[in-house]
This record gives C-alpha cells, structure tokens and sequence, in this order.
C-alpha cells in the first residue's frame, strides 16, 4: 500500500499490517442492531401510543383522571403533571406534551397576561414528561439503551425497572410541583378543564382498550408468566395490525427517526466494544486513581451537562459503552455496583436535563407557546435536574442496602 505523509515523503507499508489497526464491522452486524430486542420494546410503545391516539383512549384517560383534582389551579396543575408523567411512561413524551398543551391551551386564556400560574401551568407539562419517561424501560430512549446492556445476571425486567423507576418519579415530581407552587404562584382561585371527548365503542376500540390493558399487565407481571418484555411488545404490534386498528398510513407516520437513532446507538455500541475502543479508552484514562464514588459522581454529571445541550439518546449512546466497560473492569465499582449501577445511573442523569428548549423536544414544545421565558426554564429546570441527581445517589444508596446490586 502506498502512503504519503504529510510532508511529501512516500512509503510503503503491507497490506497485512492494516490488520494491526483493526477491522471494520461486516455491514450484517450493523443492520440486525434495528431488529435487536430494544427495538421490538420500542415498537411495542409506538404502536400503543399510536392506537390510543388514534381511538382517542389517551384524551378519555386525561379526561376522567383530571375530574377529581377539582378547580383550584395548583391542585390542576398536579393532576396535569400526574396525568403526563403517567403517559409519558408508556407513550413517547413528545407525543404526550402534544396532548397535555392542547388540552390546556384553552385554559390559559383565563388568566391575566401577567399572572405567573399560567406559566406554571405550562411549564409543568414537559417537566412532567422529561421525568415520567424515567420510570418504564420504554419510557425514554437513554433507558432502551441501558436495557441493552443489562443481561445476563445483571438483568433488569420491564416490572424489576418501575419498581425503582415509578417511586423515583413519583417523588421527583411532588418536588417539581411544589417549587412550581412555590416559585410560579397563581393569582386565580378557580379554574375549570373542559375536555370534550367520549369513549368510542367500535369493535376495534374495543380491541384497543383490551389490548392496552393486557400489555401493560404482562409488562408488569414477568415474573409470573415467564415472558420477557421484548415478546410482550409484539403483542400489541400484531394484534393491532392483524385487526387493522394500524393500517399503512399510521405506519408511515410512526416514529422512525427515533427507532434508527437508537439502532444507531446500539451499532455505534456494537463498534466500540469489538474495536476495543473502549477498553483502550477505560484503560489509558487514569480511572484508578479515583474513587469509584467519584467515578459515578463524573459520569452523571457528564451525562447531566452534555445532555442540556444535545440529544440525550446520543448522551447515553457514548457514555453506557465505556461506562459499562469500566465497571466490568475495574474492581473497586464491584463494591458499590459495578458497571450495573453506572448503567442505570447514567441514563437518570440524561433523562434528568431540563433545563434549556434544546435539551429535550418537550421543552421545545412548551416553549414554543411563548408562554416561557428562558430565564424561568433555566431557574426551574436547572433546579430540578441538580435535585433529580441527588436523588438518583440516594436512590442507589438504598438500592445498594437491599441488595439490589
């Protein structure tokens, strides 16, 4: 092979060498990453969201959920937070901010341009939905990814998540509507949702409804039945498509660009692992030196900051490899978790930025509204992104005690 260097010199070298220096992934490899297990999962929650979209079970949901929250704009702003965060589980959180924002943009009308509970009101939506998605598998890419690796031993069931996942939220969120109470009061002391909509009885949204209810109640009963969630999700995948509830339209409009972006992460996974880019990283940077607390402590920040200003999916596409990785290798980890612990903590603190429009397409949305100053995001979000990662370490401590590492 013939070589030229930078200043004009020429040399050769063997072909044979080039082996030295690694080999490329057969293209085979790369492509069976969008049939890996993560995606079936994905395609499973699509095909839910599509459907209660489509049948109008998510507006009926809102609608009949939200009635006991009564008229005072605080106590609706709660139901408005639990009833997104609980979507935003099992739904994509762009999608559901789409509907939470919609349903109450009509309310929004009803107070004073200068009366800071409409801002609330708002902003508690994509707050709602960054921090719902936390609690499902499914719930937000960086958690597909995680999923991807935890095997083996170190596996985690669809039920084995929430059961961590949803007390997270749950308590993420009372700290999210009390600053909002506290930081964004509102001067109305009564306000009234109205959502039109009612429960279609067709056949096929009868298939909707059961199919809905079934597949979450597998998704959260494993351990009984013995199927995993990957074969769970294609459940609703062929029985929507067998009935026609999904015809070729709604394919069409279903979520590719984030389907290829997580297949992407696993190929770009995939490479640094049989490369062995990875181990020459976690072995030529100085991670001995530090304390595995330090260690966990880095790699959420890390995940934290970069996440506010790109794609949280990609975030957690470049830092689980060589996260995962270094706790497999590195044997002071093992005593606080190992690489399971920073393969769970890494994607909280990339689902946990919310603090600017770009850092995640809820923001976007609700800042969209013009309702949102970027100085109120900042405030807000930036406060409960540092307090969701406090919370995450005291959540590990506590898994850790019960033996859950």
């Amino acid at each position: 092979m013939l070589l030229i260097s930078n200043k004009g010199s020429i040399w050769f070298r063997d072909p044979s060498s080039i082996e030295e220096m690694g080999k490329l992934l057969p293209y085979q490899d790369i492509l069976t990453t969008f049939a890996s297990p993560i995606i079936m999962l994905f395609w499973g929650g699509f095909f839910l969201a599509m459907a209660a979209t489509k049948y109008h079970l998510d507006v009926n949901l809102a609608r009949v959920f939200l009635r006991p929250f009564g008229e005072s704009p605080k106590f609706v702003m709660l139901g408005m937070m639990i009833i997104t965060a609980v979507f935003s589980m099992f739904m994509s959180n762009t999608a559901t901010t789409a509907l939470m924002i919609t349903i109450v943009t009509p309310v929004l009308r009803l107070f004073p341009n200068d009366d800071l509970g409409r801002t609330a009101l708002v902003l508690c939506i994509p707050l709602a939905a960054n921090i719902g998605g936390i609690g499902t598998p499914i719930g937000s890419p960086p958690n597909a990814v995680a999923m991807k690796y935890l095997v083996g031993e170190q596996a985690i069931s669809f039920g084995g998540w929430m059961a961590f996942g949803v007390p997270f939220s749950i308590c993420l969120l009372a700290i999210a509507w009390t600053l909002l109470v506290a930081l964004l009061p509102s001067r109305q002391e009564r306000i009234k949702l109205v959502i039109e909509s009612e429960f279609r009885r067709t056949p096929r949204a009868w298939v909707v409804y059961i199919c809905f209810a079934m597949t979450i109640l597998l998704w959260l009963t494993g351990s009984l039945h013995g199927m995993n969630s990957y074969v769970v999700a294609m459940i609703p995948v062929a029985v929507f498509l067998v009935s026609g509830v999904i015809g070729k339209q709604d394919l069409k409009n279903l979520s590719w660009d984030v389907l290829w972006l997580i297949s992407g992460g696993i190929a770009l996974g995939l490479g640094l692992e049989s490369t062995g880019l990875s181990q020459t990283l976690v072995t030529n940077i100085p991670f001995a030196e530090l304390s595995p607390l330090m260690i966990v402590v880095m790699a959420t920040v890390m995940g934290l900051l970069m996440s506010t200003f790109i794609s949280n999916t990609a975030t957690a596409n470049l830092l689980l490899s060589i996260m995962a990785t270094l706790g497999a290798t590195m044997s002071t980890l093992g005593e606080i978790g190992g690489s399971k612990l920073l393969v769970l903590l890494v994607p909280f603190s990339c689902s946990l930025a919310m603090a600017l429009p770009v850092s995640t397409p809820p923001n976007a949305m609700a800042y969209a509204t013009g309702l949102l100053e970027n100085q109120q995001l900042l405030q807000i979000g930036a406060l409960i992104s540092g307090i969701g990662l406090v919370a995450s370490y005291l959540m590990a401590m506590l898994l850790w005690q019960i033996g859950f590492f």
